[in-house]
């Protein structure tokens, strides 16, 4: 077997907070939301799409946020990434336990996320990296 890429990760929500997801997933993050397929929209959340990302929120009867699993943002810019959420009001948890540049903030309902500069190491390919950093700096 070989993984070649994510499609999407699912993060789970409290069920009727739609609009929070969209303040911060779009109005944040500036994610944009997609419609879910017919089959799944009357299970309530959102989807989320940017440049080589996919967001999927699921609502959760009991939900409990993520306080370690988490997904991993690489972002082009890791300082501008910071002052907007920092901007709007969001903790920044600073991490240096590793040699790469990164952060940690949740969303609005407690789920851990991860920022992480976008650098050509870490990538079979330099290009991927390069690729990423263009694209997100055209979006």
């Amino acid at each position: 077997m070989e993984l070649v890429g994510l499609d999407h990760v699912q993060l789970a929500m409290p069920f009727g907070e739609e609009d929070a997801a969209r303040r911060f997933y779009a109005g944040i993050l500036g994610l944009t939301e997609v419609a879910k397929p017919a089959a799944l929209s009357g299970r309530g959340g959102c989807w989320f799409v940017g440049t080589s990302t996919h967001v999927h929120l699921g609502v959760e009867p009991e939900f409990r946020p993520a306080a370690k699993a988490h997904p991993a943002f690489l972002v082009p810019d890791i300082e501008k990434a910071r002052q907007s959420l920092a901007q709007a009001g969001i903790e920044i948890v600073d991490e240096d336990s590793l040699d790469v540049e990164r952060f940690y903030a949740n969303d609005p309902f407690g789920n851990r996320l991860e920022f992480v500069a976008v650098s050509d190491r870490g990538f079979s390919d330099p290009a991927v990296a390069r690729d990423l950093r263009s694209a997100d700096r055209t979006s």
